[in-house]
């Protein structure tokens, strides 16, 4: 696997992205071929999709003289994040249509073609060639551990691919093998039994 940083145009926020190899991977009762993929090597951060939903890249003349033909979240009523916390805490209570409008925003501002993970993709990354992890604590933020609060990205052990936070802490959006939206891997209010690789949760 490699890696590189990837700093948002215009901006000092960057994020790392990791090369996962190819593989196969069993979903549901469907084996699937991966081909080598990049992935954020933790869960989009506030500080990343900021930028986005509050037009941060832009300066107060763009804002107002420049039509922005990219389709960006409504301010919000009340703090998006819960009051659980802001910088290098993960995204959450996005909409899948927010998540693909951001890769969207993200390919335009940088160039390179960014787009959500496939579930197999995710599914495969968050094994990464290994069962599941038996001590979960070590690895994820779910209800027994977690406060009843997100936390921090990477303040978990990672997985052997160096990815942070695939199961438990934020849920990730992802494309099915359908092509709709799903919910992988749970979140911090799951119980240990109920996060993991395999855990998929849909909302309309």
């Amino acid at each position: 696997t490699g890696a590189y940083e990837e700093k948002i145009p215009g901006t000092l926020v960057s994020f790392t992205m990791v090369k996962v190899p190819a593989g196969k991977v069993k979903v549901g009762d469907k084996e699937v071929e991966v081909k080598s993929f990049w992935i954020e090597r933790t869960e989009t951060t506030w500080d990343e999709f900021d930028i986005f939903a509050f037009k941060l890249d832009l300066t107060e003349k763009e804002k107002v003289e420049v039509a922005d033909a990219k389709s960006r979240p409504s301010n919000p009523y009340g703090a998006p994040d819960r009051g659980y916390g802001h910088h290098q805490y993960p995204a959450i209570s996005l909409t899948y249509h927010s998540a693909q409008e951001y890769c969207k925003w993200l390919s335009a501002k940088t160039g390179k073609k960014y787009r959500l993970p496939t579930e197999a993709e995710w599914q495969y990354a968050c094994q990464a060639s290994s069962a599941e992890p038996t001590e979960k604590a070590k690895v994820a933020w779910y209800d027994e551990n977690a406060d009843d609060k997100i936390h921090p990205v990477a303040k978990k052990e990672p997985n052997a691919w160096g990815l942070y936070d695939m199961i438990g802490n934020a849920g990730e959006w992802c494309t099915d093998l359908q092509g709709k939206g799903v919910l992988c891997g749970g979140m911090f209010l799951d119980a240990a039994e109920d996060i993991g690789s395999a855990r998929r949760a849909y909302y309309q």
